[in-house]
């Protein structure tokens, strides 16, 4: 079964005056991982779209999606699936690949549908693409580790970069995730914006009852988000991002338009949010 929501770009003057309930209904992503579905966010920010594919016993295949009018899904698109789950396999172009959690496999343009099956839940990011690179499944040992923050900022924590130009070339997907050390729970401080490129986020490795708090919105007029385990927030280029939760937890990054720069961002200082 396939469910495709559309999602608008918001304007950040209309973000402005949105209540909690609208607030949540343009930015937050939850209910993606549903039992024998594959669930997608197609959205207007750089046509990213996000979502969660859980066989639950039975294969599941994206293949047709009519919102982006092209015969197969990724007949000019780019595929990112990171596994948060037990382990499964993935099959595309005639190949299969197995992924335990945590590894992260990249589908290039033209890779015709894909089937998932196993134990996996696979959370799903994809992005137009011109033109088409290898597929790749990248380990958690085959990624880039870069460790950021301190215990005395309350954000040390482990940037693991998988679909990133240091590890791979993709057309205009980035994605990595990042883990919270014990004791930290700021995972970025401070926060940054980048205008050239829209974010997603998927937190995940949380207990039911925690949450995180996401900040979003421009630097003066921030906003938020309380975030349950395995959902997301959708980040617009106006928009900073931050969080902070409640026990440990990690969140996948993935990000999509004019370049693929991970450092092209700008910080905004905590001195200087309202």
């Amino acid at each position: 079964m396939l469910t495709v929501e559309t999602r608008q770009a918001v304007h950040p003057e209309h973000a402005r005056g949105m209540d909690t309930a609208e607030l949540r209904r343009h930015f937050l992503a939850s209910e993606m991982f549903r039992p024998g579905e594959i669930r997608l966010i197609y959205t207007h920010y750089d046509r990213f779209t996000m979502g969660g594919a859980v066989p639950a016993g039975a294969p599941l295949v994206l293949d047709v999606v009519a919102e982006t009018k092209t015969p197969n899904f990724l007949d000019r698109r780019e595929l990112g699936v990171v596994n948060v789950g037990g382990t499964g396999t993935v099959s595309a172009g005639g190949e299969s690949w197995t992924l335990a959690c945590g590894d992260v496999l990249y589908l290039g343009m033209g890779s015709g549908p894909v089937t998932f099956a196993g134990e996996g839940r696979f959370y799903l990011v994809s992005a137009p693409a011109h033109r088409r690179f290898p597929s790749r499944l990248v380990r958690l040992s085959d990624s880039k580790e870069v460790k950021l923050g301190a215990t005395e900022t309350s954000n040390k924590r482990t940037i693991n970069q998988f679909i990133h130009p240091l590890v791979m070339e993709s057309c205009q997907l980035v994605l990595g995730y990042t883990t919270l050390e014990d004791g930290s729970v700021w995972n970025t401080m401070p926060a940054h914006v980048h205008d050239r490129r829209m974010e997603a986020y998927l937190y995940f490795g949380m207990t039911p009852e925690a949450r995180v708090l996401h900040l979003m919105g421009e630097p003066q007029e921030t906003r938020h988000l309380f975030i349950a385990n395995e959902e997301g927030a959708l980040s617009p280029p106006w928009s900073v991002h931050a969080g902070a939760g409640i026990g440990g937890y990690t969140f996948i990054w993935a990000m999509a338009g004019d370049n693929v720069d991970y450092t092209d961002m700008e910080f905004i200082q905590p001195k200087d949010l309202r």
